[in-house]
């Protein structure tokens, strides 16, 4: 892919990053889902810079996107260790509403349990794609709470076909993860999520997943580091937000 600069309505890409341009090839043409799970407050206007990335990638490579910090997702029930034994993704699980289960696959009790929950506006078009990005920051050493409960709530894919016996419903579905964090154990919770993917199922190749760390001194929590760091990840990744533009800044000034 070209080098460009390009007005894309959410930042200006001046000069993209390599692995970003890779990930836009490999996810063009093709069924592709890209999930954002970072939050920022909304009232100045600015999107955390995973979302951001995410944003990017789904527009150019014309994949559809889905910011689940925006949806209602109950924590999940830990019915994969109870007394009973593993009662996750068992039948008597199955969502019944066929406007919200892809092919009567989406089996959770959360599901059920909640009527309000919003699983499966990510179950749906992730049944139905080829390959899925999850985009996600790297908080107290972990990926941030929205993918946790989302990740957890999708236990029951991977539990069909392993304690189950069922068919492994990904089987030849790609799937990645992209991290963006400032200053702790970046590389390892990249690793553990990567096997993560790879115990659900998914086919996980090495150029759908990276991350991004502004330091990796874990000491640096001044006020200066926070400050630089989303300039860093800008000219890093050539980015620029639309939001910071419209204030003649760049983000967090």
């Amino acid at each position: 892919m070209e080098q460009w600069k390009r007005e894309t309505g959410l930042a200006t890409i001046e000069r993209p990053d390599e692995k970003l341009n890779t990930m836009i090839e490999r996810l063009s043409g093709r069924r592709a889902l890209v999930v954002a799970t970072s939050n920022r407050w909304k009232g100045e206007g600015e999107v955390a810079k995973s979302t951001l990335l995410a944003q990017v990638v789904a527009k150019e490579a014309g994949a559809t996107f889905i910011d689940a910090s925006k949806l209602k997702i109950a924590t999940c029930e830990g019915n994969i260790s109870s007394i009973k034994g593993n009662k996750c993704g068992v039948k008597g699980a199955l969502l019944k509403d066929p406007s919200r289960n892809s092919g009567g696959i989406h089996r959770c009790w959360a599901s059920i349990n909640n009527p309000d929950d919003e699983l499966w506006r990510v179950s749906k078009p992730l049944l139905e794609s080829d390959v899925v990005v999850f985009f996600a920051s790297v908080r107290w050493g972990q990926t941030n709470s929205v993918y946790q409960r989302l990740i957890e709530r999708l236990s029951w894919i991977e539990n069909r076909w392993t304690t189950l016996g069922e068919e492994n419903v990904l089987q030849g579905v790609e799937a990645g993860i992209v991290l963006v964090g400032h200053n702790w154990n970046g590389e390892v919770v990249l690793e553990t999520q990567r096997r993560v993917l790879s115990f659900f199922g998914f086919d996980v190749p090495a150029n759908l997943s990276f991350g991004w760390q502004w330091t990796q001194d874990e000491g640096d929590e001044t006020q200066e580091g926070y400050k630089a760091d989303p300039k860093d990840f800008g000219d890093d990744f050539g980015i620029v937000p639309v939001e910071s533009l419209l204030r003649g800044k760049r983000v967090n000034p």
